[in-house]
């Protein structure tokens, strides 16, 4: 039995997984604790796991941060500056206490304190990431939010490419002063940037994402493993009831309409288009409009049903298509659905795993600022239209849901903390 602290920072997309890998470790008989903002706490303390609060918190809230951390341009900036680095003496006091006598620390990509709390410690390290672009591989170039139109240039040219991944390291060094400032001041070396290489353990890696998505490549840190998505969504099986089972069984399947946990308090005039487009393709439609009365569309009748949650895993397989944001908890779910996609990528990894479904054939992408009446039912006219993508859709549906992600990352844990 092995005491194993899990760290992570986010929205419920950067914590459904850590849940779902903690209830496996519990199962295995180990003893796992979950660290991270306090609003989460009632999500981890309903599975019967332990939960201890550290900073920075999250205040939901607060909508103008919410459009900051959202903007494409600086929204991962807007993370680092205004979140997390002003934090970094009370986090690192908070994830101290936390890992006292633990066996094992499990970090996020976002958890720029893990790393510091174990090298300090000389504790047994292992990190997480959740989507490809966590890697900025150069065989496997991501795309970049704030413009997505380089992406072409850097696949055909591996200089353009490497040239990417420098000023990446160079724009983002700037950000991250104040860490390599705390790390001396531990008496610790600078070390590599913690947004970058400095997040990956050198003990172990485990990426969390489907290989449908990306395979291993070269350039990936030394010890990875590729475990696969963990595809927990609140509950061991979640279901829809009441008012949404309704009118599920009262006809056609409809399409799905979502923006995740965190682009849902920046929508904009998503959930009135998507009303509308749904309409004039004579579809039903099931919205996720989150807590805020203002994403209700004007747009009402027996064929759109607005709702503030329903669990994914739940709803999606029976939808007609899915259109969602692109987050990496979201994406695995309608992969695992087995159901066509429009994305509508807003920030951060989101434009990186729109163009990795796309090239699997069972999506296609429309950027918020496209993201009209007439776009959406083009796009979605094609997708319900294309038997082909269909078919695609189920057969990498089947490779998703075998792949066992919590089982796999569970694996190479215990065989890190075995080697120890």
């Amino acid at each position: 039995m092995s005491r194993i602290v899990i760290t992570t920072f986010g929205s419920f997309g950067d914590v459904n997984p850590y849940i779902g890998l903690g209830l496996e470790l519990k199962r295995r008989g180990h003893r796992p604790l979950l660290a991270m903002p306090s609003i989460f706490r009632e999500a981890v303390e309903r599975e019967g796991l332990e939960f201890r609060a550290i900073r920075p918190d999250l205040n939901p809230d607060d909508a103008a941060l919410t459009a900051r951390i959202m903007d494409p341009a600086r929204g991962s900036e807007t993370i680092f500056s205004e979140l997390l680095i002003p934090q970094l003496q009370a986090t690192y006091d908070d994830l101290t206490a936390v890992v006292e006598g633990a066996d094992l620390l499990v970090t996020h990509p976002a958890s720029m304190v893990g790393p510091i709390v174990a090298q300090k410690r000389r504790m047994s390290w292992a990190s997480t990431v959740l989507a490809p672009m966590s890697f900025f591989s150069v065989s496997d170039p991501v795309v970049p939010p704030p413009a997505p139109w380089l992406h072409p240039l850097m696949v055909r040219s591996r200089a353009v490419s490497r040239a990417f991944v420098w000023l990446s390291d160079r724009v983002t060094r700037r950000w991250i002063g104040p860490v390599q400032r705390f790390r001396t001041s531990l008496g610790l070396p600078e070390g590599n940037n913690p947004i970058l290489a400095g997040q990956h353990s050198p003990s172990l890696v485990l990426a969390l994402f489907s290989r449908v998505l990306a395979e291993p490549q070269p350039d990936w840190p030394a010890n990875t493993v590729l475990a696969g998505p963990i595809l927990f969504n609140g509950a061991a099986t979640p279901e829809v009831s009441g008012e949404l089972e309704r009118f599920l069984h009262a006809g056609s399947p409809p399409i799905v309409f979502t923006l995740g946990t965190s682009a849902v308090e920046a929508a904009g005039s998503f959930y009135e288009v998507s009303a509308a487009a749904a309409r004039r393709l004579s579809r039903r439609a099931v919205l996720l409009v989150g807590r805020h009365s203002h994403n209700r569309p004007r747009v009402s009748g027996a064929d759109v049903l607005a709702v503030d949650y329903a669990p994914h895993a739940a709803l999606f397989p029976r939808a007609a298509a899915i259109v969602h944001q692109g987050g990496a908890g979201t994406l695995h779910q309608a992969l695992a659905s087995g159901r066509p996609t429009l994305v509508v990528p807003h920030a951060h990894d989101q434009p990186d795993n729109a163009y990795r479904v796309e090239r699997l054939g069972i999506s296609r992408t429309l950027y918020p600022r496209r993201y009209t009446v007439a776009a959406v039912e083009r796009a979605l006219g094609h997708l319900l239209r294309d038997d082909v993508c269909a078919t695609r859709a189920r057969e990498v549906a089947a490779v998703v849901r075998q792949e066992h992600g919590a089982s796999r990352a569970a694996d190479a844990l215990e065989a890190l903390v075995g080697s120890r």
